[in-house]
């Protein structure tokens, strides 16, 4: 029997999700929490890959039991592993699906947060990235939009990536404006990503070259010509994981049983 579980972890005592020999990870932490109250070997396959230090709000994978396990049983086990797992990791819910789904396969979208601010707050240290530069928003909106009409992300994918392709398409890509969490009478700013797939770094590094267009370093026309490059050094600098977070996962209602 396939299910699908469905969580959110906060990144930052983590080196990513996938599994790392000497390093730990969101992966084995959490396939040895459900091998341990199942008492069974776990494996998880999880919607995509999260580096170093970066968070979600909701994440997705999927795994396979050999017995079946009836809604009330499910519901138990989120509890039960929600109890076991440490403060770092939340479980949401597990529901069955069809033996055919795949947590990474299946998704039709996914979406990102980098969240941004100029005010300076002990608070959300490793939470959102703090910035000393004043940034143009509406030109890094504009800039943004040449997103919408590009399909080849090979600028902004890792170099030496095992990508079999570089094409996206990203449906959504907005600066906004939002409240600071703990400091509500100041502002951060959010940039919010939606695409079918995303390639390794490729958020962080459009940030990042965001970041160049809205300091004045780069202009909408460059921004134009570095994705027309295909060249990683054609871009700017990755950003730091501290701010981003995968926040949406969407799948087709027909997996679900």
């Amino acid at each position: 029997m396939r299910y699908f579980v469905f969580f959110s972890y906060n990144g930052t005592p983590y080196h990513g999700w996938q599994y790392q020999p000497n390093a730990s990870s969101v992966q084995e932490c959490m396939e040895s929490a459900f091998s341990t109250l199942l008492r069974q070997p776990v494996t998880l396959t999880a919607a995509g890959r999260t580096d170093t230090g970066v968070h979600a709000r909701l994440m997705a994978a999927h795994f396979d039991l050999e017995n079946s396990l009836d809604a009330h049983e499910l519901q138990d086990l989120a509890f039960r592993l929600n109890g076991y797992l440490p403060d770092s990791i939340s479980i949401e819910k597990v529901v069955q699906v069809l033996p055919t789904a795949h947590a990474r396969f299946d998704a039709t979208s996914r979406t990102y947060e980098y969240w941004v601010t100029d005010v300076k707050n002990p608070f959300t240290q490793h939470l959102i990235t703090y910035t000393r530069f004043h940034l143009d928003y509406d030109l890094m909106n504009r800039a943004a939009e040449l997103l919408l009409h590009t399909e080849d992300f090979a600028s902004f994918c890792k170099a030496h990536s095992d990508n079999k392709t570089t094409i996206c398409h990203v449906r959504r890509a907005i600066w906004e404006e939002r409240p600071l969490p703990f400091m509500p009478e100041h502002t951060a700013h959010v940039f919010t990503i939606e695409a079918d797939r995303f390639l390794r770094n490729m958020v962080r590094a459009v940030v990042g070259t965001l970041f160049e267009v809205g300091r004045g370093a780069m202009t909408i026309e460059q921004m134009q010509q570095a994705i027309r490059a295909h060249d990683r050094c054609a871009a700017g600098q990755s950003m730091p994981p501290d701010g981003l977070y995968l926040t949406d996962i969407r799948y087709p209602e027909s997996i679900f049983l």
